[in-house]
């Protein structure tokens, strides 16, 4: 197929960061998706329904005229996060999720969970409250190497915690390898799974082979070729515990660029795209609109939306860069070949 047409996709994972680069950032994502899951790891995290609201209106504000976007909030998980927070959360209607970010693991998570026996409470309270938590899956001790760490947490951190709350609704985010697709495909119906598209596409001899990229740089870090052949067949499957989740996370150039590199590949210029390219890698273009439409919804409980997107199978390529707020920002891919186009994106 060289055209296709689907049901207007959402984002279940994406980064926006604050301030002067909302209005460069916001209008990328809502020219393809209908909603988006908004990460809280701000600075300062987004810890109480007052911020999320606050946060939500002003990307709101930055949503181009005639767009349709609506942005999903969600609570930053900390060890002194109460019951009481989760209760006011899922009263306001604007919240459907909070983030674990185990201490240290990635952008803005110094504030995050350090030991998750300090979030009893507020974790028993979202097991019967119903609302989902979104998983860092990864440990952060010194002595485990960075390619173990998402495995290492599955062990040493997941089961136990599913085995504590056996009802609660979690999320797996930005699953990096064989290892977890595993577990997800056979975890309980109340587990899902998030898969990037850079984590379809590529592997860790894209960010180190030949010298290091640092636009290849995220975290989790790209895994070994079997990972990605891994994520591919999960992604591609049909399975509804799979969606899409970009994570897609800015960063400036010279944040990037520099000799401690920030970590987050920027793809919302060309996220859907990005996935369409994976999925007609495995000649499964036909399993997309599930992945990227569907389960999501179904899985947060939402109804699927109305509109629809079309892409064709045109090559175009890739800015090498892209205003952002004072500075600039290099997107992944930046300069290449991208292998589909957006045509439209219709109302309902």
């Amino acid at each position: 197929m060289d055209r296709i047409a689907l049901t207007c996709p959402d984002d279940w994972h994406l980064h926006l960061r604050d301030g002067d680069v909302l209005g460069d950032l916001v209008p990328f994502t809502a020219e393809r998706f209908a909603r988006a899951i908004i990460m809280p790891n701000l600075n300062p995290p987004v810890t109480t329904v007052h911020q999320a609201r606050a946060y939500r209106e002003r990307i709101l504000a930055a949503v181009p005229p005639g767009r349709a976007f609506e942005p999903l909030m969600t609570l930053y998980l900390t060890d002194i996060t109460t019951p009481e927070t989760i209760r006011e959360a899922v009263e306001s209607g604007i919240i459907y999720g909070v983030k674990l970010y185990p201490a240290g693991a990635t952008t803005n998570s110094e504030a995050g969970v350090t030991d998750l026996a300090r979030c009893h409470e507020a974790l028993a309270a979202m097991e019967e409250l119903g609302l989902p938590l979104q998983i860092h899956g990864e440990v952060t001790h010194g002595n485990v190497d960075i390619f173990d760490r998402e495995t290492r947490f599955i062990e040493g951190r997941l089961v136990p915690l599913m085995g504590r709350y056996p009802r609660l609704r979690l999320v797996f985010e930005h699953i990096t390898t064989a290892q977890a697709a595993e577990f997800v495909h056979e975890a309980p119906a109340s587990v899902a799974a998030t898969i990037t598209a850079h984590h379809l596409l590529f592997n860790r001899n894209h960010l180190l082979a030949g010298g290091l990229r640092p636009h290849y740089y995220c975290l989790p870090v790209l895994k070994r070729e079997i990972d990605r052949e891994s994520l591919l067949e999960a992604a591609t499957s049909g399975s509804p515990k799979f969606f899409l989740g970009t994570d897609s996370a800015p960063h400036a150039r010279g944040d990037k660029e520099s000799a401690c590199g920030c970590a987050g590949c920027f793809t919302a210029p060309a996220a859907i795209e990005l996935y369409a390219e994976a999925f007609d890698s495995v000649g499964r273009i036909d399993m997309l609109e599930g992945f990227a439409s569907h389960f999501g919804a179904d899985f947060y409980g939402l109804p699927r939306n109305t509109d629809s997107i079309g892409l064709e199978r045109v090559d175009w390529n890739m800015p090498k860069h892209y205003r952002f707020g004072q500075r600039d920002i290099v997107p992944l891919r930046a300069g290449d070949r991208i292998r589909w186009r957006l045509t439209e994106r219709e109302r309902a």
